[in-house]
């Protein structure tokens, strides 16, 4: 791979980290705390609100395990490691790395 291509998927990672920012800004007010005013919120309500607020949070645990995985692959450029598969040090595939810029394994290692 190129110093080109590198390049191209820095900025890719670097545009889904913001992209991540943006989801975690509107997506803040739903891991708010459930009132239990009864007066103001029937039970059923408070069951959606709760069901509501645990889906926002495994979004947000989705978000973060998606943002470690894009920031260890930016250090694995600024290492000259992107694009090379951690077990057996070929390059991973092109289409592969568009896909997920975050792979790293090359596809038979990752089938097992």
């Amino acid at each position: 791979m190129n110093e080109a291509e590198v390049e191209d998927f820095r900025a890719l990672i670097e545009t889904r980290l913001g992209e991540l920012d943006d989801e975690d800004a509107r997506g803040a007010a739903g891991k708010a705390t459930v009132e239990l005013d009864q007066q103001s919120v029937g039970r059923l309500s408070r069951m959606d609100a709760l069901q509501n607020q645990a889906m926002a949070k495994a979004t947000d645990a989705r978000r973060a395990g998606e943002r470690a995985r894009l920031t260890a692959a930016l250090a694995r450029m600024d290492d000259g490691e992107f694009g090379y598969c951690e077990d057996c040090g070929e390059e991973i595939a092109l289409g592969r790395l568009k896909l997920d810029p975050a792979a790293t394994r090359c596809v038979e290692c990752a089938r097992g």
